[in-house]
């Protein structure tokens, strides 16, 4: 890293139709906020940009459930996000939004400089219109059952259920979640950002110059620019947005994709109006973008391409440490589900605990890969570490120290071989702590910090001064002095990571602490008064534990309580035709069951005995697990009479009783509306 650069750090918009959950955090806010603070530590300069992403059709889906304008929506969403980041210590220099005045003026100004340069190209397509509404639709403002898995509330562009990629084309028995209407196609004209222009550039600028990106990234783009770059449309029909400033695109709004990363810019213009070109014009200032991998493409291929495009000395981003997404107790995160922990809840449910969040969210970090967040896992982690391990030692190093020595740093006397392997691995874990910020492995720095917590634990069990106190006052001095060195070395080393309990441990430790003093011997002085240990972290019991489980299960529980109703309702495709002749030698007839009993070892099946009309006689069926023999018993059946007996389980079965399958596999007995004579035909 070069230390005579500032740095630009942006986080990815987050979308003001919800509350930020678990997944943003661990994937975005997290890593870019433990960057920050220490970049800060170092002295180095730093602006931190983010702010609400306010457009697009998700909103306006949201405002018209709930009987509400746009902005209503993100009105509430933006001040919801806002006061959870800052509940969580991610302190943004400004946290913006893009309906602010200047982000409308730049955003247009910005369509409309690409616009007079002759940057754009404009393209006449079909798209899909809501003839009642008098609307063009967006891929999500139509549903239709998805042709993979039949799910009947497919969207345009995917099916939740089985996770298929879908077009509008694609759906059976298309309609707008408008009015209900089938859409129709209809002709309009479209701004495009032909990317493929820019491809053999991004290719250089990427493929040859930024290899050090993580492998995610890097492979991504390069699929996408191996694949071959299309034009990207930069307008679209809505009534929410940035207005297209030109004429003839009356209805016509920028597109959230081109609207939104120019949001950057403009909160940084809205904070710094007369100096903010030189966080973004200048060569030396380094842009890094912290966003998740479902914004890779827009920020290393479509937001460059905009910038080149755009000209006038637009710096690009020299890193985009992309993270992958973080699962939820073993399934994918899914706010449409309610699968999800929401950061507000989190804050409400766990007060005062907001460093074990972040502790816990880094240690799990979907770095390269997807993790996962679980509810015993956030509890041990908080009790077998921050509580066992740096918490541990933190109290027993300020406890013995006021206890032996009036609560004064005691003087270092001379150095033993296990004084001296404490003192040199302190620095070699602070070398690779830094190297590991600097390459944005957070997961491995935060191990480095705990990595000095357990040496200091390690050290005061082994050296025990709780029993040298009592022959030999001078050596109990040095431990201490070296436990109270090695207590600062934490604070400065969790300042990143958990700020809450490093700002506590400061202020116990009475100093004002900065990163390049880490590691040295003697950060406190002899005599230095230090204030009354308190705990640093507390034991999580298994109440508040159970309850997030118990309240995920239920919604686990309700989410498979939809899916069935879901597949219940899914029609199975009609079979081949067949001729009358074909249906004529099935001889249906209706039957009264007399005797009901379960067959011996078998889950599934019963033993029925029916009176027929014709005769008596058994039939062996496959519905134990829907109706238990005494529901059974005189019931009126439907029966295949002329089935050819089969031996089952050492039964012999004669005939097949009628059943209605369900598409989630169930089964209904077939039964006569009225009672009817045994041996009646049904034909």
């Amino acid at each position: 890293m070069d230390d005579k650069k500032r740095t630009l750090v942006t986080c990815a918009l987050p979308y003001a139709n919800g509350p930020v959950h678990i997944g943003h955090l661990a994937g975005v806010y997290v890593p870019a906020d433990i960057y920050v603070r220490y970049l800060r530590m170092r002295g180095r300069e730093v602006l931190y940009v983010c702010g609400s992403d306010e457009h697009g059709v998700p909103i306006t889906i949201k405002a018209r459930q709930q009987g509400c304008s746009p902005q209503d929506i993100v009105d509430r969403y933006h001040n919801i996000i806002k006061e959870s980041f800052a509940g969580l210590g991610i302190n943004f220099d400004i946290y913006g939004r893009t309906t602010s005045k200047v982000h409308e003026k730049n955003a247009s100004g910005f369509f409309r400089k690409l616009y007079d340069d002759g940057k754009f190209i404009t393209r006449e397509s079909e798209q899909y219109y809501d003839p009642e509404a008098k609307a063009f639709l967006a891929d999500r403002y139509i549903v239709g059952t998805c042709p993979r898995c039949g799910n009947e509330g497919a969207y345009g562009d995917q099916c939740e259920k089985c996770g298929s990629t879908l077009s509008p084309e694609e759906l059976i028995n298309p309609r707008s979640k408008l009015s209900g209407a089938t859409p129709v196609k209809k002709k309009t004209t479209h701004w495009y950002l032909p990317l493929q222009d820019y491809e053999q550039w991004l290719r250089e600028w990427i493929l040859e110059g930024h290899k050090e990106w993580r492998t995610n990234v890097y492979g991504q783009v390069k699929s996408w620019l191996d694949g071959g770059l299309q034009p990207r449309a930069v307008t679209r029909d809505l009534d929410w947005g940035v207005p297209v400033p030109v004429e003839g695109a009356e209805g016509k709004v920028l597109y959230v994709w081109f609207d939104a990363p120019i949001g950057y810019i403009s909160n940084t213009q809205e904070l710094l109006p007369d100096d903010w070109e030189k966080w973004w014009k200048s060569p030396d200032t380094r842009l890094i973008h912290f966003i998740g991998k479902d914004n890779i493409v827009f920020h290393c291929i479509v937001f460059p391409a905009m910038l080149k495009a755009y000209g006038d000395g637009y710096i690009l981003p020299e890193n985009v440490p992309a993270n992958e997404f973080l699962n939820l107790e073993g399934d994918k995160i899914s706010t449409s589900r309610g699968w999800a922990v929401w950061a507000h809840e989190y804050l409400r449910d766990f007060p005062g605990k907001q460093d074990v969040l972040r502790y816990v969210l880094t240690a799990n970090a979907p770095q390269t890969a997807d993790n996962d967040f679980s509810w015993k896992d956030f509890q041990a982690r908080n009790n077998n570490e921050l509580v066992a391990v740096f918490g541990n030692f933190v109290n027993r190093a300020l406890v013995l120290t006021h206890k032996y020595f009036g609560g004064k740093v005691p003087a270092c006397g001379p150095l033993q071989d296990v004084d001296k392997e404490l003192l040199s691995e302190v620095p070699a874990l602070k070398a690779s702590m830094e190297k590991n910020i600097e390459e944005f492995k957070f997961r491995e720095a935060l191990r480095d910090a705990m990595g000095i917590a357990r040496a200091g634990n390690k050290y005061i069990s082994d050296t025990e001064p709780w029993k040298t106190a009592k022959t030999d006052m001078e050596r109990t001095a040095t431990i201490l002095n070296i436990c109270l060195q090695v207590c600062a070395d934490l604070a400065i080393a969790f300042e990143p990571f958990t700020p809450f309990a490093a700002a506590r441990l400061r202020g116990m430790l009475g100093s004002s602490l900065d990163w390049e003093i880490l590691g040295r011997p003697q950060i406190l002085p002899a005599g230095h008064t230090i204030g009354a240990a308190e705990l640093l972290f507390e034991k999580i019991d298994d109440a508040p534990i159970d309850a997030q489980i118990t309240r995920l299960q239920a919604i686990k529980a309700e989410i498979e309580a939809k899916a069935k109703a879901e597949e219940a309702k899914h029609i199975v495709p009609q079979k081949e035709e067949c001729s009358f002749e074909d249906f004529e030698k099935m001889d249906i007839r209706t039957a009264t069951v007399l005797e009901a009993e379960r067959v011996p070892k078998t889950d599934k099946l019963l033993k029925l005995t029916i009176d027929t009309g014709l005769d008596r006689r058994v039939i062996v069926s496959g519905i134990a697990e829907y109706y238990k023999p005494e529901d059974m018993v005189g019931r009126q059946i439907c029966i295949l009479a002329n089935l050819k007996p089969r031996v089952i389980k050492g039964i012999e079965s004669h005939g097949m009783i009628l059943m209605a399958k369900q598409g989630d596999g169930s089964l209904r007995i077939v039964t006569p509306q009225e009672k009817v004579n045994n041996g009646s035909q049904i034909g």
